[in-house]
């Protein structure tokens, strides 16, 4: 057999660097997805009931809208069994449920749930204005990650500390989202007044001067939507479980409904006894009979 012959110059210089390079790669650590190598993966599932009205409908899709980081899922059938949003949640590989039940198609109920164990809370859906009947100027970047703004009051009583908590869960975009902007661009604003929860949504407009931006320059448009949010119950478990605390202020809404017709009933019967009485008073104070009645007839 004959001699082995031996690689040019140049090919072992290349293959010297080569495996230097490949050496110095493997020195190197890996780039974590964070700071702690955490990655947050909440996500939220996004349903509603049968029967809900179109403004309600118009609600949901403008929080999606807001919310890069939720699924949505068909309407739910059956209004008594909700643990079977558990199991679409579970499917879905999501950790928190907004969930709008509609009763009576009138009534508009939302659930916010951490599934599957819990807590959830049962708010009572007032004062809803989208954005398109709104109409409003403010326009900001679809998919950006906004900035919670909650009221001082949250932090004075433990059930608002425990509702800000969750909505900072649900409503905080996750960071490097695959369907999120790194951009922070809007402010969601949550203010606790007349024992409610005020939702409202504004665009961070900068300053005219863009080359001296500051944030005393920055002002605020309002984007939509509007939402009055009333606290009912909230519970231990995800839809259930026992009770952590109960609003005394709420009223239901059939109750309201009901002292409306009852004091509509109050006139309808206050005119019938005005009546009665007129008819009692003329039959004893009746008039003489006149005899140049009939005169001019």
């Amino acid at each position: 057999m004959g001699k082995r012959k031996a690689p040019p110059a140049a090919d072992e210089a290349e293959l010297q660097q080569s495996n230097a390079g490949d050496r110095k790669a493997a020195k190197q650590p890996k780039l974590a997805t964070h700071a702690s190598g955490f990655k947050n993966k909440e996500k939220v599932l996004l349903l509603s009931s049968r029967g809900i009205t179109h403004r309600s409908r118009h609600l949901m899709l403008d929080l999606a809208q807001l919310l890069p980081h939720c699924k949505r899922d068909s309407k739910l059938d059956t209004k008594t069994d909700r643990g079977v949003i558990n199991e679409v949640a579970d499917m879905k590989g999501c950790s928190s449920v907004l969930f709008f039940e509609s009763r009576k198609r009138k009534d508009l109920y939302i659930w916010l749930a951490r599934a599957p164990d819990g807590p959830s809370i049962k708010f009572h859906c007032a004062n809803v204005h989208t954005m398109a009947e709104l109409k409003l100027s403010g326009n900001h970047l679809k998919g950006s990650r906004p900035v919670l703004s909650f009221d001082a009051s949250f932090d004075q009583q433990p059930h608002l500390q425990l509702m800000k908590e969750m909505f900072t869960q649900s409503f905080a975009t996750p960071r490097r989202h695959p369907k999120s902007k790194p951009f922070h661009d809007h402010v969601i604003s949550f203010h606790f007044l007349d024992n409610r929860i005020w939702l409202r949504n504004y665009q961070v407009v900068p300053g005219l001067d863009k080359k001296k931006a500051s944030a005393d320059s920055a002002s605020l448009v309002e984007v939509g939507p509007r939402v009055c949010l009333n606290p009912i119950k909230i519970f231990g478990g995800s839809f259930g479980g026992p009770v952590l605390f109960d609003n005394p202020h709420f009223v239901s809404p059939n109750r309201i409904r009901a002292l409306l017709k009852k004091r509509e009933a109050s006139k309808y019967g206050a005119k019938v006894s005005a009546k009665s009485q007129r008819r009692t008073h003329e039959q004893q104070h009746q008039l003489p009979k006149d005899d140049l009645a009939d005169v001019f007839r």
